[in-house]
């Protein structure tokens, strides 16, 4: 099968959209939670959340365009400078996935989706009680891509909480905290650990031509 980028452009909407958002991989999968200067909560399911430091602990995420219904993370965010970024796990994969659809500001969807807020100290944006692995994040740039009308949303870990079992080896293992991930629009997929290796070092590299 092959498609040419005009064969992309003439597809139909969701085809592509399914497509595209595929053919990437695995992609973590994430609610991001937020609230308004009005105190009026918000939360979303996203895939695009990427590591880009850790010294300063930096995350990325990309927001689509804002349309007058839609966009409320992204507004609440640039009133608050305060969003947390909570893990998805299998048992509420359904309720998490119905977060995206368009609901009007004024309903929150902590309450329709059966989720719950929690507070981390002075810290404004809600956290998912129900996620075992959440982080709280400060605002740091928004970088708008012309090319699409996205904003990638960077901001910097200011509270991270997970359990003390998810350490394994000095690192985190995303299976034991069935952390979930993302394909397309509406795929989800359990996260299997299959290898661990050293730290790479030159010097220390196999011959694979062997």
């Amino acid at each position: 099968m092959y498609y040419s980028n005009k064969d992309i452009r003439e597809m139909d909407k969701v085809a592509r959209l399914k497509i595209i958002n595929s053919i990437t991989g695995i992609k973590p999968a994430n609610l991001i939670g937020t609230i308004d200067n009005d105190k009026l909560t918000n939360l979303a399911v996203f895939s695009s959340v990427v590591h880009l430091g850790s010294q300063p602990p930096l995350l990325g995420f990309i927001a689509r365009p804002k349309t007058e219904d839609s966009g409320h993370t992204l507004r609440n965010i640039e009133q608050k400078g305060e969003y947390t970024i909570n893990h998805i796990h299998p048992e509420f994969i359904a309720q998490a996935h119905y977060t995206s659809a368009k609901f009007d500001k004024n309903i929150s969807e902590f309450d329709r989706c059966g989720f719950s807020e929690e507070y981390i100290g002075d810290f404004d944006a809600p956290f998912v009680k129900e996620s075992s692995v959440k982080m709280g994040l400060r605002l740091k740039e928004m970088v708008p891509i012309p090319l699409n009308g996205t904003t990638l949303v960077i901001g910097e870990i200011a509270h991270l909480v997970l359990p003390d079992f998810a350490y394994e080896s000095d690192d985190i293992n995303l299976e034991q905290l069935q952390s979930t991930g993302i394909s397309g629009l509406n795929s989800y997929y359990k996260l299997v650990k299959v290898a661990q290796h050293p730290y790479v070092r030159v010097e220390e590299v196999p011959d694979f031509n062997k």
